[in-house]
């Protein structure tokens, strides 16, 4: 008999965060063309392609990034849809087809205008397509970032692939290592960087980079509290904050609820009072330091509303669960009958 609790009490972790929901107003012309274009690539199956439809990637985007111009959220929707797809492909896939598959959006990153062979997995022309796009608007410092941080997100990826294939457990330390970097967060800065020219000193200032990994570790305690209950449900659960909490500190799901809730207030006030520390490079650098850090703040909150929004967490539950803020844990399933 499972003695688990019946519902999950989950905690509303951006009830104070300063900065608004607020959406992109390009979100229903660009959907609609985006979903038409990622369509054609002809990459889901029919049960994955109504997942993706429920996702909306697009109202992501657009809350990603409600200050982008229309053609830098065109691009961020190809993004997030890359996101989308690498994930699908390599998730429960061993090591060795998680790195092949790496490998390829690795080398489609770097060729954006070379043709991929025909009978390479789609992930590389989706991947070529979506740099050719980006680079003809983005500013020369935010290519140069992109192309250094999204590769150690493909790579986590692959040792996250490892992981599962050798059944190894991290503890919460060397997860959130793993984690903050499998979320591709920081890779997704691009759109917010594509416009302004930031100096490298700026961006790897130390004060600059905490308060970006304040956003990141957001992102990833929000998706990973409310990704748990399916993940556990479908024995997927080894990379994700809760079950870890529950695992390296001997706590039940609901006190790994509270822990991540409270971790996440801890980092909110780390983010707050980091601001105040911001060094000054000049006016005209400074005006872009604080718009660029106001669009990341903007990009947490939004990645927030999206997941109560969004159907593919709760399917049509979200409405009632944003007010009762209780979740009915999902039965495991019996791997033996499957």
């Amino acid at each position: 008999m499972d003695a688990r609790p019946k519902t999950i009490y989950l905690p509303d972790t951006m009830v104070n965060w300063p900065w608004p929901r607020t959406v992109n107003p390009h979100y229903e012309d660009v959907k609609a063309e985006i979903d038409a274009s990622f369509r054609d690539f002809k990459a889901l199956s029919p049960e994955l392609q109504e997942a993706f439809d429920k996702c909306d990637l697009a109202l992501l985007t657009a809350l990603f990034y409600p200050k982008a111009p229309r053609e830098h959220f065109r691009v961020g929707c190809d993004l997030m849809n890359l996101y989308f797809i690498f994930d699908e492909y390599t998730d429960f896939k061993n090591e060795a087809l998680t790195k092949e598959m790496a490998d390829i959006v690795f080398d489609a990153l770097h060729n954006p205008h070379k043709k991929r062979p025909e009978d390479e997995c789609i992930l590389g022309e989706i991947t070529r397509q979506f740099w050719a796009r980006a680079i003809q608007s983005a500013s020369l410092s935010s290519q140069r970032h992109f192309l250094e941080t999204f590769p150690v997100y493909l790579y986590a990826v692959v040792d996250e692939a490892l992981d599962r294939g050798q059944d190894h457990r991290r503890s919460l330390d060397d997860y959130l290592k793993l984690r903050r970097k499998t979320i591709g967060v920081q890779p997704s800065f691009l759109i917010l960087l594509m416009g302004i020219n930031l100096p490298d000193e700026v961006l790897n200032h130390p004060v600059i980079t905490d308060l970006a990994e304040c956003i990141i570790d957001f992102v990833l305690i929000d998706n990973d509290m409310l990704s748990y209950n399916e993940e556990q449900a479908n024995g997927n659960d080894a990379h994700n904050i809760i079950s870890t909490i529950m695992f390296d500190l001997g706590l039940d799901v609901s006190g790994a609820m509270a822990w991540a809730a409270h971790y996440h207030t801890e980092v909110q006030k780390r983010f707050i009072d980091g601001l105040a520390k911001v060094p000054s490079w000049g006016p005209s650098v400074d005006v872009l330091v604080k718009e660029y850090l106001d669009k990341t703040a903007l990009l947490a909150r939004g990645n927030h509303s999206w997941s109560d929004e969004t159907q593919r967490y709760f399917a049509t539950m979200g409405p009632e669960i944003q007010k009762t803020r209780l979740v009915p844990l999902l039965p495991r399933l019996d791997r033996k009958a499957m």
